[in-house]
């Protein structure tokens, strides 16, 4: 009898907020001022009386693109908490004239900007190229083996998005028509099949997450590299985990095993569209063939993954496999 009246006036407390407010937002609001508070320290300048020398100059080049013959353009970003002059640039130790866009050739702290500086290049040699500061502050990058950076026509996205069906759907239907013959399968040997492709799948988690680290250290650092890395491989965790916690028990289990597997998978295919794009986008194509070739052979191993939870059953209709295929290897024409 003394236990309901407790319950009803700890509800009726925990509905009653200060100034009659909803209570959703007097969650958002400790978050609204910790966002004001970390943004005005950021935007002031409440430590300057603790700096004991002037901050160092500090410009990522993030991208090198040759989109014609007689031009090389660079991206670039002002890492520092300071503005940043350009004055020179300097190809192989000579200095050639440049312009910037925006108008003029000073960066605002995190502003980034195109540098496009007229120089007829030559196909497949390096070129070392910097950035000088108004204080005399270098900031090299080499491009090596130059090549005429592929633009953005239909004829170029119709190729990435044949290479994204290639790399994608082709390889992991030939996977999922190893179904029957799976079917035929001791649990044993079905067990070792799937041990095997996640062997694969955990090989690339380790070899791609240190590229990952790697190649973050080449973001410009205002944008915290690592961190992305770090927010996108947690993100995707998320995702994959939410959606396997929403299937279904009993019945339709199984189907829902294969969907939330085939979706893990489509992920991980736009990734790899991602870096094809990127090879050829950068005038990497040799990159790109051999990635494509690899990929092709690689995925194959992904179909079994998608239709193995159906294989201990009877087999779903035909629109579900054609289904699985497209959400498992569609996501690579998206990347590419």
């Amino acid at each position: 009898m003394t236990g309901a009246p407790k319950s009803d006036g700890g509800v009726a407390r925990r509905q009653k907020q200060p100034f009659g407010l909803p209570r959703w937002v007097m969650g958002v609001i400790p978050i609204v001022l910790l966002v004001l508070l970390v943004g005005g320290f950021v935007m002031t300048t409440p430590l300057a009386g603790l700096q004991t020398g002037e901050p160092l100059p500090d410009v990522g080049i993030s991208q090198t693109s040759l989109p014609n013959d007689h031009t090389i353009r660079l991206q670039v970003t002002n890492n520092a908490p300071e503005p940043i002059t350009i004055s020179q640039v300097r190809i192989d130790e000579a200095n050639w004239g440049f312009s910037m866009s925006g108008g003029d050739n000073t960066l605002a702290p995190r502003e980034s900007a195109t540098i496009d500086i007229p120089y007829n290049w030559m196909e497949g040699y390096d070129y070392d190229v910097g950035l000088i500061a108004a204080d005399g502050t270098t900031f090299p990058v080499t491009i090596e083996a130059a090549q005429l950076t592929t633009g953005l026509t239909g004829q170029v996205v119709g190729t990435l998005a044949f290479v994204g069906f290639l790399i994608g759907v082709v390889p992991i239907a030939l996977g999922m028509l190893w179904f029957p013959f799976m079917q035929s399968m001791s649990e044993k040997w079905l067990n070792a099949v799937l041990a095997f492709s996640a062997g694969v799948l955990g090989f690339l988690i380790f070899d791609a997450g240190f590229d990952v680290f790697e190649s973050a250290g080449d973001v410009p650092s205002v944008f915290s590299g690592s961190m992305i890395a770090v927010l996108g491989i947690a993100g995707s965790w998320l995702v994959l985990q939410a959606i396997m916690d929403w299937r279904n028990d009993g019945e339709e289990s199984r189907l829902s095993i294969a969907y939330s597997a085939g979706l893990a998978i489509g992920l991980h295919n736009l990734a790899e569209g991602l870096a094809i794009g990127t090879a050829f986008a950068t005038g990497r194509s040799a990159l790109g063939v051999f990635l494509i070739i690899g990929f092709m052979i690689h995925n194959v191993s992904e179909g079994p993954v998608v239709v193995a939870p159906l294989a201990d059953g009877e087999r779903p209709p035909m629109r579900h496999f054609v289904a699985l295929g497209l959400l498992a290897g569609a996501p690579a024409i998206l990347g590419g």
